[in-house]
């Protein structure tokens, strides 16, 4: 793998983060859905969940590269949260094997992923609003002697490591600008002062992979910015990065590797600028039907055979058929109206 940057780069605007070198060469062969990463941290093979009749997942090959910022990214409702979720621990999926970091993770429950090194955040922050800023942050650390039941009652076993758990707390928190914030009760920071907190406490379990979801949403234009520079700074720190996103704009700027979702499957792969370019993800977006008239895609205007529409139907054309249309629902209504008197009888 190596690092460059973007001759095609926008200029940064003032919610652009502080320009960093891509990292390139993450794929084997053609870049596309499901293809193979020179080291990947992630593998999926066949996830599979469903919610009755509805697909959320069906991914048959995902590979995530380590040591890149890959977005997932598609359309609402592309199954991205719920893929999350599968390969967190947090839901279990209706078939299917996915590994991280060699390991597999079937049937590991969610805090026992978390203690490898696979930590995420959520759409909605998980602060706990009545303790302060600096407890949330060492509720993060792992391994603390004072959790047992034994060890809590013995406070000269785990006071010194306390200590060192808050110093690190204190660290990320003057990083992601918090310190001053340490005592205050965490339900009486902003909205994007959550979603810094919920970052940094991730921080404190010293992971390898972060997967943040939507870490942009309900954000204040004014912490843009500065959520962007902490997430690039997670790469250099050695960390890999996956997010969920829908800022286009963003997702060019920071992103190494772009994984397109729509319908619960990838539809796409690759290179942020080029992926924005693929015809399976503008169909994802804007739908196969962008450029045709929407009279044509609902039906209400018939097409001829060489693919140009009809001519428009006029005014008293329209109101005659609108007429016609009241007049069978007010006759269906009053039929069915009968029907419930008969059999009231």
């Amino acid at each position: 793998m190596s690092s460059e940057t973007p001759a095609n780069a926008e200029p940064s605007t003032a919610t652009s983060p502080t320009p960093r070198p891509k990292t390139t060469g993450l794929h084997k062969g053609e870049a596309g859905p499901g293809c193979a990463k020179v080291d990947p941290i992630i593998v999926a093979d066949n996830v599979r969940r469903s919610f009755g009749g509805v697909h959320a997942v069906d991914v048959d090959h995902l590979e995530v590269p380590r040591g890149a910022i890959t977005a997932l990214i598609g359309p609402n409702g592309a199954g991205k949260t719920t893929l999350f979720n599968l390969l967190t621990g947090f839901d279990k999926p209706d078939e299917g094997t996915w590994s991280y970091d060699g390991r597999d993770l079937a049937g590991v429950p969610a805090y026992k992923v978390s203690r490898m090194g696979l930590v995420r955040t959520f759409q909605l922050t998980k602060a706990l609003g009545l303790l302060t800023v600096l407890d949330n942050m060492k509720l993060g650390a792992t391994g603390q002697r004072g959790e047992s039941f034994w060890g809590g009652l013995f406070p000269p076993l785990w006071r010194k490591q306390d200590k060192d758990i808050e110093t690190r707390a204190m660290g990320i928190l003057k990083k992601f600008k918090l310190d001053t914030k340490s005592a205050d009760f965490a339900a009486s920071l902003s909205g994007g002062q959550r979603k810094l907190l919920e970052m940094a406490r991730s921080l404190m379990t010293e992971p390898t992979l972060v997967m943040l979801d939507e870490p942009m949403a309900g954000v204040n234009p004014a912490l843009t910015e500065s959520l962007l520079d902490h997430i690039l700074d997670l790469k250099d720190e050695g960390m890999t990065v996956l997010f969920v996103e829908h800022d286009m704009h963003m997702v060019r700027h920071i992103a190494d590797w772009v994984v397109v979702m729509a319908e619960g499957k990838i539809v796409a792969e690759g290179d942020p600028y080029a992926v924005m370019k693929d015809p399976a993800v503008i169909d994802a977006y804007l739908g196969a039907h962008q450029d045709v008239d929407l009279g044509e895609v609902t039906g209400r205007i018939p097409v001829q055979g060489d693919g140009v529409a009809a001519p428009v139907l006029s005014k008293a054309e329209i109101e005659a058929e609108a007429e016609a249309e009241l007049a069978a629902e007010e006759a269906a209504r009053k039929s069915k109206r009968r029907h419930d008197e008969e059999d009231a009888r």
